[in-house]
């Protein structure tokens, strides 16, 4: 059976994120579209990475146009979370988070967390350093409300 470790993405600048080199970490998975109502949560995620990444928090953001609300073009999308929200954590290359052509990582994820179908832009899952899921987020749930959870794991 698969492992969170076994996947990979394409970070927007063309360098390979492989999952394998955060064992060891906690893990914040998110799938994220700039022209999306709740893309202001980019601003509360990043502040989370800022906050503890040097604890061992990873963050990654996973473009996707899913539900027609990102740019079409991969830099414009890299501009406009870097200058409204300030992101540094790793972004990748536009991906489907469900149905024909859907991410394995994202199939990976909603199998493991068994809650089915992504409902909308900015599903948060949290990994423990284990590599097990800790828990599937609602699209409308604040960074914020994750910090305790986030806390524990680093903890654990």
């Amino acid at each position: 059976m698969a492992t969170i470790y076994d996947f990979s993405e394409k970070e927007m600048g063309g360098k390979d994120i492989n999952f394998a080199d955060y064992k060891g970490k906690v893990l914040l998975i998110v799938n994220t579209a700039s022209k999306c109502g709740l893309a202001p949560q980019l601003e509360g995620i990043e502040t989370l990475y800022e906050r503890y990444h040097d604890k061992g928090l990873e963050v990654i953001g996973l473009p996707s146009n899913q539900f027609h609300q990102e740019y079409s073009d991969e830099q414009e999308t890299n501009d406009f979370c870097q200058i409204h929200y300030g992101v540094t954590f790793p972004m990748t290359t536009k991906i489907l988070v469900n149905g024909k052509g859907e991410d394995p990582l994202f199939t990976y994820l909603k199998d493991t967390a068994g809650h089915g179908r992504i409902k909308w832009n900015f599903t948060k899952f949290l990994i423990a350093k284990d590599g097990s899921m800790i828990d599937r987020y609602a699209p409308l749930t604040n960074p914020k409300a994750i910090e305790p959870d986030i806390i524990a794991a680093l903890k654990a």
